[in-house]
């Protein structure tokens, strides 16, 4: 098996348009959180998301191209080109035919999809759908829009298993270079799922916070009040590498995949099992792939939606794995982000790739009364970023369906 390093991170998210900004106020403990302002929701029961804030795409992707694209596939390219960046890649001296992309995206062009059938719905005539409609919409596009603006040829595709897809891509990528088939990756997630539809969805189906006066700090983990998750939007994007051909081309490495792990709660449609039972499989897997042990990690960043049952069968989970592990801090940064649903396994990667670099684990915020069971039984790093040394950090990543997948990351050492 071959090593696998990251050289290369870019972030979009609705605390910060790059990955400097979005570290910074993960650090500072800022809210993602307010009214949403791209459509009314005076109809819906939750009013409020965790939009990005002062994005203009039209400032990265000339219109001409951008018209041809759904919301999700224009914030892909942005995190890649931020990633690619940071990576110092000069891809005219590399080998495309064993540089790949794999992306994931849950919803893939769900704006684009509701905006056209109610455009369909008002007309009388003949249907007149946009000829980019079946591109706009399909959930593999990004990974092939990536493809074509650097010319990758090697392996492409996208991956979707709800809200754990770019965790899911990110195993995928670790996995076709540990195994030869590649020399390089650009992998992550992207979605844009603040739209009529995606909020209305997901209000029918309970899982939203409702908490419309207080929508700063509606997304509070762990807290006895917690009624559901805020949606967030974005995109994550790393660069996996070989290791022997990131030394080659004298790349700065910023860190190490040491493993990853997927398995399935196999109980419900949208709910997680209440004992944790495919949260636990899933660490354990990582765990083993790894070559580590529990007593290892310093650092997870939990999946931690702030939903009632979620965050409560986690918690569930890591004391079944990890039982008492007094170096062992715990952060859900979905307290400041919102829940960016495919596209969160990749923001959180970079949040614990970042946190081993500078020996910061950043807070949970918004929490101020964690249930009594685990008031004392873990470090839930609230309400401040402690410094903390970091060699192995965790990130969990869930989805309706059970999916379960889990990646661990690991300092950099030659």
């Amino acid at each position: 098996m071959k090593r696998v390093v990251i050289t290369g991170i870019g972030a979009l998210t609705p605390i910060g348009n790059n990955l400097n900004d979005y570290w910074n106020n993960l650090k500072s403990g800022v809210s993602g959180a307010g009214q949403i302002t791209r459509f009314d929701t005076s109809k819906f029961k939750t009013h409020f998301a965790c939009e990005l804030k002062d994005f203009n795409i039209d400032d990265h992707i000339p219109r001409s191209e951008s018209r041809k694209y759904d919301r999700f596939t224009s914030y892909a390219l942005v995190a890649a080109e931020e990633a690619v960046k940071h990576a110092g890649i000069d891809f005219e001296s590399l080998n495309r035919n064993k540089i790949g992309v794999i992306w994931g995206s849950g919803n893939g062009g769900i704006e684009t999809f509701s905006e056209e059938m109610i455009d369909y719905t008002k007309r009388d005539e003949n249907p007149r759908f946009n000829p980019f409609f079946i591109p706009k919409i399909i959930a593999d596009i990004a990974s092939g829009v990536i493809s074509m603006k650097y010319g990758l040829r090697g392996i492409n595709f996208t991956c979707i298993s709800a809200c754990a897809t770019s965790t899911t891509a990110i195993i995928d990528a670790f996995n076709y270079i540990r195994w030869g088939k590649a020399n390089m990756i650009i992998t992550g997630g992207s979605e844009a799922p603040i739209t009529v539809a995606g909020l209305g969805g997901f209000n029918a189906s309970r899982a939203l916070s409702t908490n419309n006066d207080e929508a700063s700090t509606a997304s509070r983990p762990f807290d006895k009040t917690r009624d559901g998750f805020v949606m967030g939007e974005g995109a994550g994007a790393l660069v996996l590498e070989e290791y022997e051909h990131a030394i080659a081309r004298g790349a700065n490495i910023i860190a190490e995949v040491a493993g990853g792990g997927m398995a399935a709660d196999a109980y419900h449609l949208t709910g997680t099992h209440p004992e944790g039972e495919g949260a636990f499989l899933g660490m354990n897997e990582a765990l083993d792939d790894a070559n580590i042990t529990a007593a290892d990690i310093d650092h997870i960043n939990m999946h931690a939606t702030s939903t009632p049952i979620g965050d409560q069968s986690e918690l569930i989970a890591v004391e079944r794995v990890f039982g008492n592990n007094p170096k062992l801090k715990l952060s859900a940064t979905k307290s400041m982000t919102g829940h960016l649903l495919g596209a969160a396994g990749a923001i959180e990667a970079i949040a614990c790739i970042k946190a081993i670099e500078e020996g910061v684990v950043p807070p949970t915020i918004n929490t101020k009364k964690v249930d009594e069971d685990w008031a004392d039984k873990f470090d839930l790093t609230l309400g401040k970023a402690q410094k903390h040394d970091i060699r192995y950090a965790m990130s969990n990543t869930f989805g309706f369906g059970g999916h379960i997948a889990t990646a661990i990351f690991k300092r950099y050492e030659a």
